[in-house]
């Protein structure tokens, strides 16, 4: 199979630049920004070689795993841009919700259930499957935005701070090609709902749907410190708000975030 745009993509406009093997979709996608690009574009392989994740950790996609960037120039200012990694994290589950279903019916309730941690990743099953990277840069009079999601497809990274997993262990048999079709149409509908930054009490009442530890024990480790609580929900800006014992509300920008048994560790 080739990679190619759903059909609400095309429809909205989208174009697309695949490549076969490539150092890192969202490096690519900032350069074309830079030399005037002004999308919607995706830039998608199958074999990621260079990728970064969050606090430039290396995130390497062997062959047969999906590494995609859609870039975007918008005139919005970086805070409300930032809260359009809820958006692409939506369009993820939407997209592995689509592709899952004959699997769903012949798992049954052994079916993985999709989840999203905050602030960038989409689980299943409690795992991580999918890593989420956004960056911007002003460009002209504009702000160029890349949206990075990485997704374990066919294998998972050993090793990693939340244990990973991928599509193929799930037992869930698509290729990256189909994945990605079904992500660039959710993708048009998660955009359009977000609408540069006006939609997103929308966009967070659907992720908060969606949220994995939503409720539950939390520790977030930002630095040398750790912050323990409740997670008890994201704000209008998508800063996590963590309750700690005494009552207080904490708004969180930035940290690793571990829920239950692994909050527990993380706290002693």
């Amino acid at each position: 199979m080739t990679f190619t745009l759903g059909p609400r993509a095309i429809a909205a406009g989208h174009r697309l630049a695949a490549f076969d093997q490539i150092g890192s979709t969202n490096a690519e996608a900032m350069l074309r920004a830079r030399d005037g690009e002004q999308g919607p574009m995706w830039f998608v392989t199958p074999e990621q070689t260079a990728g970064r994740g969050r606090r430039q950790r290396v995130w390497v996609a062997p062959r047969g795993n999906l590494a995609s960037t859609i870039l975007e120039v918008t005139g919005v200012q970086p805070a409300i841009a930032a809260t359009l990694g809820f958006a692409a994290g939506l369009s993820l589950e939407a997209a592995l919700q689509k592709v899952s279903i004959e699997a769903a019916l012949r798992l049954g309730p052994d079916s993985p259930k999709f989840t999203l941690k905050w602030p960038n990743d989409v689980l299943a099953d409690g795992k991580k499957l999918s890593g989420i990277l956004l960056e911007a840069e002003a460009i002209g009079n504009g702000l160029a935005v890349v949206v990075g999601i990485g997704t374990n497809v066919i294998a998972a990274p050993e090793g990693t701070p939340t244990p990973a997993v991928s599509l193929a262990a799930l037992g869930i048999q698509i290729g990256a090609e189909e994945l990605f079709t079904a992500l660039s149409d959710a993708w048009v509908e998660f955009r359009g709902i977000w609408d540069d930054g006006r939609g997103f009490p929308e966009i967070r009442r659907l992720w908060l749907e969606r949220a994995a530890g939503l409720g539950e024990k939390v520790a977030v480790q930002t630095g040398s410190a750790t912050l323990e609580g409740i997670f008890d929900t994201i704000d209008d800006t998508g800063c996590l708000i963590v309750r700690t014992a005494d009552g207080q509300r904490m708004p969180v920008t930035a940290g690793e975030v571990y829920f239950g048994t692994a909050a527990s560790v993380r706290a002693n």
